[in-house]
């Protein structure tokens, strides 16, 4: 049996699509779904329990106590809003829930994957490599709640290891990087670019993009690392399957893209001429507005990994005419 938190969000229902597609409908999902359509991202999958976040605490005490063993713990439940504000909330969810888990695995030697995020990187001011040494982490200045949170659990996890304490038998930290596709409409303006202006590129208007801010780029090209969400899963259902590694890993391509070339490929899979107009970023976000992020992607390769990534108009044509242009956009 495998838990997976936030199993109704975006990554975590790709992940558990990807288990049963696979055959495994022994997954057990924690998370909230409100009142809008987020159960629909869990409508197609088939799971063995539905566990509200209220109830997790019960429910692995009800484990411990019942010898039942999990298989793993997939922590991919969160709080992923990089403008909340709330510093308790996020906190709860973020931090301290994340070493609930960890303490829960560590005692019942359950194996421990985690979502970590790239923004624990912050503006890229120390690079963009996974590095584990804990000096090296220190440094790294996120640049907002939500990445801070992620941070901080990094560096408790890697403090605990360093002191020698226990750990679960294999932990792993997945930095995902700019993560789209399909499962991610719930998510508000928290959606990938891409799925928030696609019903202007459908009806031929015009998407805007920032304008750059800074000398040497150009307008629309502030870069991600865009990884399509099965690459992601992917690389998280090879951990599973690995056991012996541990760490802490990024999950990204490796290659940095425009968001323009982004929704020129979105124009493109529709077949139609890009329509781009650049306007000036708000003043607000201008100093915590990350220009480029790029994967290191060295170490997961050492560790054994030898998956490829699906390029970015291989990724954007998927997700648009399997998904975006289709009546039932759900995975």
């Amino acid at each position: 049996m495998l838990l997976v938190t936030g199993g109704a969000g975006f990554i975590g229902s790709n992940v558990v699509a990807s288990l049963n597609e696979a055959g495994r409908t022994d997954v057990v999902v924690n998370d909230r779904l409100g009142c809008d359509d987020k159960w629909r991202n869990l409508a197609k999958r088939e799971i063995a329990d539905f566990v509200p976040p209220a109830d997790l605490g019960r429910w692995l005490d009800d484990c411990r106590r019942s010898g039942r063993k999990l298989d793993a713990v997939i922590h991919m439940g969160a709080n992923s809003d990089t403008t909340a504000r709330d510093g308790d909330e996020v906190m709860d969810s973020n931090f301290r829930l994340s070493l609930r888990l960890l303490d829960w695995c560590t005692e019942t030697r359950t194996p421990f994957i985690y979502a970590s995020s790239a923004a624990t990187y912050g503006g890229g001011e120390e690079g963009f490599v996974d590095d584990e040494d804990l000096p090296a982490l220190r440094r790294l200045r996120p640049l907002n709640l939500y990445g801070w949170s992620k941070h901080l659990f990094d560096l408790a996890l890697k403090g605990r290891q360093a002191r020698g304490e226990p750990l679960p038998p294999q932990w792993v930290g997945l930095k995902f990087f700019n993560v789209f596709g399909p499962n991610e409409y719930h998510k508000g303006e928290m959606a990938s670019l891409l799925a928030k202006r696609f019903e202007d590129v459908r009806a031929g208007r015009t998407v805007t993009l920032f304008k750059s801010h800074r000398d040497g780029i150009a307008d629309g090209d502030q870069r991600r690392d865009f990884i399509y969400v099965e690459d992601a899963v992917a690389v998280l259902r090879w951990f599973l399957d690995t056991p012996l590694v541990s760490g802490l890993f990024n999950v990204g391509t490796g290659e940095a893209r425009s968001f323009r070339e982004l929704i020129t490929a979105a124009f493109t899979a529709l077949g139609a001429p890009a329509k781009i107009q650049y306007v000036d970023m708000p003043v607000a976000i201008r100093d915590q507005y990350q220009y480029f992020t790029q994967s290191s992607v060295e170490k997961l390769r050492r560790a054994g990994w030898n998956g490829g990534f699906t390029p970015l108009e291989q990724a954007v044509g998927r997700y648009v005419t399997d998904f975006l242009d289709r009546a039932d956009r759900y995975r």
